[in-house]
């Protein structure tokens, strides 16, 4: 597809975001939204982490009917930005200083994501340390053998684009350089749901995804560097690539969408988070100050100070 050729090779895919902006943000939405109270729109990742689970507890307790659909972090942005939907889900920050379609979004951090390296379940490979998963994803490994497989090829499967939610971050944290490349004979697709099932089905592949949606997978999670990404590891810190996860909306939130953001960050909301098997922002209260990340925390609602115990940046 001439779409995806372009995509490949454009600056960090964000002036590909910004050609098809018009064909991903189409008023044909995935799914019936006239009798929803709140439109949501965003990552699977954010989907799986929390929000199915938030909006049929919010319905429950309110009657007010929150429509859900995927389609990525930057679909989710860019909704959330142009008033398509009333909130967008996000595994990235927002970055309005680099694209003109997601100024006027302001973010809620609501949880904590870790970025995990997945290979098949009948590979016999446990552990991979961060230095042998930069070669890999550059292609500087090619054998499993070489870190203690099976002689056979590694097929690297990636997720097309820089900006995606999984591809901005997994660069920012294994390159410290989100323009980075990865290894050019990789399987590129169009999001993490087709690269998490490649992996189900090749022996020899290796990719990387959110821990809130390969865990539903039928994949081997690999240790990195020796750790294992369970929730207590993730909060801890003690994994070194956990993530925030954000709630994106056009400006402050007002009525009914502050509403639920306001419940979603309460005790009751937040045990909702943490009852997924997600970290909440409790649990992982020293993770704001171990993050080595952030970014345009002057549009982050709720990023508080060092005073509090957290990180100001």
């Amino acid at each position: 597809m001439q779409v995806n050729r372009i995509c490949i090779t454009l600056y960090m895919g964000l002036a590909c975001a910004t050609l098809i902006a018009g064909m991903l943000i189409s008023p044909a939405l995935a799914e019936d939204n006239t009798s929803a109270d709140i439109v949501w729109r965003g990552c699977g990742i954010t989907q799986k982490a929390f929000m199915i689970e938030a909006a049929a507890a919010y319905e429950k307790i309110t009657g007010k009917r929150i429509s859900i659909s995927g389609g990525g972090a930057t679909l989710g942005i860019q909704t959330a930005a142009s008033g398509q939907a009333d909130i967008g889900g996000s595994c990235r920050p927002a970055k309005p200083d680099i694209s003109e379609l997601e100024k006027g979004v302001r973010m809620t951090h609501v949880g904590w994501d870790a970025l995990v390296v997945m290979t098949h379940p009948d590979n016999p490979v446990n552990n991979i340390t961060t230095e042998q998963l930069h070669k890999i994803m550059t292609g500087k490994i090619r054998n499993w053998s070489e870190i203690g497989g099976n002689n056979e090829q590694i097929l690297v499967v990636v997720r097309i684009g820089k900006m995606s939610g999984v591809g901005y971050m997994g660069r920012k944290m294994l390159f410290q350089d989100p323009r980075e490349n990865y290894y050019r004979r990789a399987i590129n697709l169009k999001s993490s749901g087709p690269v998490e099932k490649k992996i189900e089905s090749r022996k020899n592949a290796i990719g990387i995804s959110g821990v809130s949606s390969a865990k539903r997978r039928k994949v081997k999670i690999l240790f990195l560097d020796g750790t294992a990404p369970t929730k207590e590891n993730v909060a801890n810190a003690s994994y070194p690539f956990f993530r925030p996860l954000f709630l994106m909306t056009k400006g402050e939130p007002v009525g009914e969408i502050k509403i639920f953001i306001q419940w979603l960050l309460s005790a009751e909301g937040q045990k909702v988070v943490s009852d997924q098997g997600t970290v909440n922002l409790t649990e992982g209260a020293r993770l704001t100050k171990e993050y080595k990340f952030w970014e345009n925390t002057q549009y982050v609602l709720n990023f508080t100070t060092e005073k509090e115990g957290l990180a100001q940046r």
